[in-house]
């Protein structure tokens, strides 16, 4: 039996992940507040994300004698989470929250659905190590960009008419067929011509798209005037030099950029890819991820091509709208019951009363203040302090001289009600 603290409160210690693409050392966040439990950061290792939960992949540690981990805590004393969330997620937390600090792009990449996720499990377990769906929220914690679901066809259906080369790796048949639905209302015509176009530029042959993609690039950089979207491709292909696929699909998916506290929301099946930034993302405890370019690892194309959605729409469209939660806190809800999360900013002196939630949660400082009192004990609020707070537990929160801003992933079921 573990041992239970005096207080539903604890301390923890996270483990980092350190891919390619995270930000080096010191300059990467997450290396930042993992020092603040122990981390000995190297300068010259990448730091690409903070994992806060009970993944077992990089479980998250409570900070006492025994160095428990917060699975066992919760395990042993079902009290810290609630009867029904302790029983549907047998003994778990449903949600994994992260912080991302990124240097270059990550994939081009989707989540399945729960169906999908089994099936994936089943039939490549080396390359899916579980069966869960992976829907995830991402804030940005500093300018922050992404790609995120398809463009409006008029935007795809422009670059195909002034990216020649975009044009010719899709193909005549796909490209004509793509521009002549654009002024189409029904949903599932105008769905099906832009799969054609995905699916003709996801299976092109590789010296194809390298030839293209040197001949787009080479066009590129011969340009006085270069637009935004010209910048983004010639940055990816530095990144991802030799050809990379993924350059491409930049022409197809939105370009999106944050500002601290924006938040963009993705679902099952729906294509993304962050850029740069530095960013909070909450998900459902999976680690299942379909690829199909900017990168090196395993992509599985045909699996991506047919489960997408094949949704389309604005950039703006894609962020989220976040709700008053309490006097100095939002409230960030998608649409599923595994996860929400809340932003808490104050000034300094403010006091924040936040009432109890139903169900339990995970807080990270990302600007230190002076404390939380509970009962009769004060935890204090160092950037980069990360804690487990336990089911019906009201905390008040107290902005040192510097403010405070803290985020905290929770689950309740049913969802919270306002």
């Amino acid at each position: 039996m573990t041992k239970l603290p005096p207080s539903p409160i604890y301390r923890l210690k996270c483990k980092t992940q350190s891919y390619d693409w995270g930000k080096l050392g010191d300059v990467s966040k997450v290396a930042k507040f993992a020092e603040k439990s122990g981390t000995i950061v190297d300068p010259s290792l990448p730091y690409a994300e903070l994992w806060m939960g009970t993944h077992p992949n990089a479980p998250s540690i409570v900070m006492n004698e025994d160095e428990d981990t917060l699975r066992d805590i919760i395990r042993d004393h079902p009290e810290l989470s609630t009867e029904d969330i302790y029983e549907k997620y047998e003994s778990d937390l449903p949600f994994l929250f992260k912080i991302l600090s990124i240097r270059k792009a990550l994939s081009i990449q989707a989540h399945p659905d729960k169906t999908l996720g089994a099936r994936l499990f089943r039939d490549f377990p080396d390359n899916y190590k579980d069966p869960n769906h992976k829907p995830e929220m991402a804030i940005a914690l500093t300018p922050f960009e992404a790609l995120c679901a398809f463009r409006p066809l008029n935007e795809i259906g422009y670059h195909l008419e002034t990216y020649p080369e975009f044009a010719a790796i899709v193909g005549p048949e796909a490209t004509d067929s793509f521009l002549s639905i654009m002024d189409s209302d029904d949903v599932e015509i105008n769905k099906s011509a832009l799969k054609n176009v995905f699916s003709a530029l996801m299976n092109s042959p590789q010296d194809r798209v390298k030839e293209l993609l040197t001949d787009m690039i080479d066009r590129l950089k011969d340009m006085e005037d270069r637009n935004e979207l010209a910048n983004l491709i010639l940055r990816l292909d530095q990144q991802y030099p030799g050809g990379d696929v993924g350059v491409f699909a930049v022409l197809l998916l939105n370009y999106i950029k944050m500002e601290p506290g924006q938040a963009i929301f993705l679902g099952a099946n729906e294509p993304h890819a962050y850029l740069s930034g530095d960013c909070v993302e909450c998900m459902a405890a999976s680690d299942n991820v379909v690829r199909s370019g900017l990168t090196p690892k395993f992509k599985h194309v045909d699996v991506l091509v047919d489960m997408l959605t094949y949704r389309y729409g604005s950039a703006e469209s894609q962020k989220m709208t976040p709700v008053q939660f309490s006097d100095y806190s939002l409230l960030y809800d998608p649409p599923i019951e595994e996860f929400s999360v809340i932003l808490s900013s104050q000034n300094p002196g403010d006091v924040e009363h936040e009432k109890a939630i139903q169900g339990p949660s995970i807080l990270i400082v990302t600007q230190g203040g002076e404390g939380i009192p509970e009962a009769e004990t004060t935890y204090s609020l160092e950037e980069g302090y990360v804690y487990f707070i336990g089911a019906n537990t009201p905390i008040s929160a107290i902005a040192g001289d510097n403010g405070l801003e803290f985020y905290r992933a929770f689950t309740v079921l049913p969802k919270l009600e306002e």
